[in-house]
């Protein structure tokens, strides 16, 4: 079992910065990690995952550049670094545990990015 705390969403104005944190509790070993982000009303939205080795790393299309996904096993946590942040990247960010391909079996309750213009 695999729990997940997030942490750090926040206001911003746009063009800022934040940064992400996800700590796990439990076996997250060999696992690949990722954030995914929800606005109200829409999808919820790829951002970006990251190999267990840290060796590869993934971003949604509307993030790349811009985001940075790391991770640290030792704190068996996840970070994701959010620059030159717009309107549209707020929304509530999850972040969750990939057990296997495209199998996102645990998830975080999701921290809050609200970006002002």
């Amino acid at each position: 079992q695999v729990q997940l705390v997030e942490s750090g969403g926040g206001l911003v104005q746009a063009g800022g910065s934040l940064r992400l944190s996800c700590a796990a509790s439990g076996r997250t070993y060999k696992y690949a990690m990722g954030w995914f982000r929800q606005a109200p009303g829409k999808e919820r939205e790829f951002v970006a995952s990251i190999s267990w080795s840290s060796g590869s790393t993934y971003y949604g299309n509307s993030v790349k550049g811009r985001f940075a996904i790391t991770r640290d096993n030792a704190k068996n946590t996840v970070y994701l670094q959010m620059n030159s942040l717009k309107p549209e990247d707020a929304a509530v960010y999850y972040c969750a545990v990939e057990v296997g391909a495209g199998r996102w079996d645990y998830w975080g309750q999701g921290t809050q990015v609200t970006v002002s213009s």
